[in-house]
């Protein structure tokens, strides 16, 4: 693949979860690229597998449940048994639910016949906050286990919902708000340990999990995206390889050795956007 600059990643053993979606996959790729050995864990084995086969003899997938603590410890057990310990995690899996997703961006007193903030089912709200946070933290007390001892470098994948919560979907943007405050937490916490944690706050990119928000079924954008773009000074959605020179220089000791605790938004400048 095509990368913005290659570091040495050469001797690093990684574990991306969520491996089989767009984003992630392609931080595998480059992961690999730089000369790590990656395992691509996914409870999809078969996307997973398709990213790993496409990178070749330094790449493994691996199926695992991210809520499940022992199916966790079973991967990390297959991939410490064929290339050692784990210093590198990128804490990929996550995702939002229908059941958790609002119809309507506001509510009114005369509202009626839609899915509204009161509609909203509790076992949609728990799964989104489960998929996202609980799946971080438990894969994080698995692998960096054995970061205590050796060191180590934690990525977290946020969001801009976590800067500035989008209408319809309030757990979503409540867990990835959470991400945020997890890596902050992690990074002090892990700090004696010499385990940098920081995180990558994608804007709008165009992915599997949302690209029917984004566009009609003939092609044609949908409101929700000319309100994105208008709201965003690039006036475009990011393209996956805008990501990559974030990841690789997080990735890199001697390029942000000194950098933990930090949330990097890649945004095209919707963070920075009041909208006047």
């Amino acid at each position: 693949m095509k990368l913005p600059f290659r570091v040495d990643l050469k001797g690093k053993t990684a574990v991306v979860t969520g491996a089989g979606g767009v984003i992630c996959g392609a931080f595998a790729r480059a992961l690999a690229a730089c000369g790590a050995k990656v395992a691509l864990l996914d409870i999809n084995a078969d996307a997973a597998k398709a990213v790993a086969d496409e990178i070749g003899a330094n790449a493994m997938a691996v199926k695992c449940n991210c809520l499940d603590k022992q199916d966790i410890q079973k991967a990390k057990e297959t991939i410490c048994k064929k290339w050692g310990k784990v210093n590198f995690l990128i804490n990929g899996a996550g995702g939002n639910n229908p059941k958790a997703t609002c119809d309507n961006e506001y509510m009114f007193p005369d509202t009626h016949d839609t899915k509204d903030f009161f509609a909203l089912d509790e076992s949609g709200l728990k799964f989104v906050f489960d998929l996202n946070i609980t799946s971080a933290f438990l894969v994080t007390q698995v692998f960096a286990a054995d970061m205590v001892q050796t060191g180590g470098n934690i990525i977290n994948i946020s969001s801009m919902n976590a800067y500035r919560p989008l209408t319809k979907i309030p757990a979503y943007s409540a867990a990835k708000a959470g991400i945020s405050n997890f890596t902050q937490w992690l990074a002090v916490h892990f700090a004696p340990c010499h385990i940098r944690c920081n995180a990558i706050a994608p804007g709008f990119f165009v992915t599997n999990q949302n690209r029917k928000l984004l566009y009609n079924e003939d092609g044609t954008p949908t409101a929700r995206t000319g309100k994105i773009l208008a709201a965003t000074p690039m006036k475009k959605f990011g393209e996956i390889s805008d990501l990559t020179g974030a990841l690789l220089w997080l990735a890199d000791d001697n390029a942000s050795g000194f950098v933990t605790g930090t949330v990097i938004p890649v945004d095209g400048g919707f963070s920075a956007y009041s909208g006047v």
